[in-house]
């Protein structure tokens, strides 16, 4: 029979005050396990922007009427409320599921040894960014689908992708100071090519604020600008993404660069041809659902091989270890790592 330990009421009052570390204090998990949190965080964000599109496409938008609550006299969606209901009240459900991917990414982070503080830090991020676009998803709802809440809806749902993915990077790196692996100028060019894909997924809302799926049955304000316009520009933004991506593989090669950057140059240029066709095949059939769907779940794609080529220029090897005279009066805290 497995002992289990006595509760004191000392433990309790810990458990109270600071939970993780109690948790931290019993248990050491293995570091894949750390690192398939992490991952399991960065699929759930995916995952939201793409059920999040599946609201807006099938008109759903308005399924719950308001928010916190889904209608005034109700908390969950009723029968009454039919299909559309359904779609925009389980979306909502799956916010807890996000909740709960980060929540295990940041208790893994927490009881990993020797503790990393700034691993803790990106899970924390992360729980922060969901909690506040949890607020504007439901101002969204409050307001009508107005265009340029969507719009900011998404880009902090890139930005919760953009925290995710670091944080996965992170957890297959050790805590040392990062040394670059290519020169000033390749960093110079990828730094345009993020820039230009910032720029390129800012456009890609205005095109959706302006187009067709206005996200519900009803009379929804759209964005006053020329679709077709918006997204040419969006097109032009496309190439040059991939133009940039195509340069660098070219550099890359050219300077010998380690394999690491060079197959996530690869990589990025792969999903960027795939998602140009989707993108123009939706373009020239006006805009199907099942597409634009397909469209969103490739530039959430898109942005995470960005910041994969962006980290993989340069490497972080784990802290080395003190040496036993170097660190006789330090206490086991502090040997554990940094805080």
């Amino acid at each position: 029979m497995v002992h289990v330990p006595k509760l004191t009421r000392a433990d309790a009052v810990a458990a109270l005050r600071n939970p993780l570390a109690l948790i931290a204090a019993h248990w050491t998990p293995h570091p894949r396990t750390v690192q398939r949190a992490a991952l399991a965080a960065l699929v759930m964000a995916v995952v939201i922007v793409v059920t999040g599109g599946a609201v807006r496409l099938t008109g759903s938008g308005l399924g719950c009427p308001t928010w916190p609550t889904c209608t005034d006299d109700s908390l969950t969606t009723t029968s009454a409320m039919g299909f559309h209901g359904a779609i925009e009240f389980g979306n909502r459900m799956l916010t807890y599921v996000l909740c709960a991917a980060v929540g295990w990414a940041i208790v893994a982070a927490r009881a990993e040894k020797p503790w990393r503080r700034g691993l803790t830090r990106l899970g924390w991020a992360q729980f922060w960014v969901v909690m506040g676009n949890a607020v504007l998803g439901g101002i969204v709802v409050l307001v009508g689908l107005n265009p340029y809440t969507v719009a900011a809806h998404f880009l902090l749902s890139s930005a919760l992708i953009a925290v995710a993915t670091v944080t996965w990077e992170r957890t297959r790196e050790g805590d040392g100071a990062p040394r670059p692996l290519v020169g000033k100028a390749v960093r110079q060019l990828v730094w345009f090519l993020v820039t230009a894909s910032v720029l390129l997924i800012a456009v890609g809302t205005v095109v959706t604020g302006a187009g067709p799926h206005a996200g519900d049955s009803s009379e929804v304000d759209r964005i006053n600008i020329n679709w077709e316009t918006v997204s040419k520009l969006h097109a032009v933004l496309a190439w040059i993404v991939v133009t940039l991506t195509f340069a660098l593989w070219f550099v890359l090669k050219a300077v010998d660069a380690p394999k690491g950057p060079l197959d996530r140059t690869r990589d990025l240029f792969l999903i960027l041809l795939g998602q140009g066709v989707i993108g123009y095949v939706q373009y020239f059939t006006h805009l199907p659902e099942a597409l634009v769907g397909l469209h969103m779940f490739g530039s959430c794609l898109v942005w995470i091989g960005v910041l994969r080529v962006l980290l993989s220029l340069r490497e972080r090897p784990a802290l080395e270890a003190r040496l036993p005279d170097q660190a006789y009066a330090a206490t086991s805290s502090s040997i554990a790592g940094p805080r």
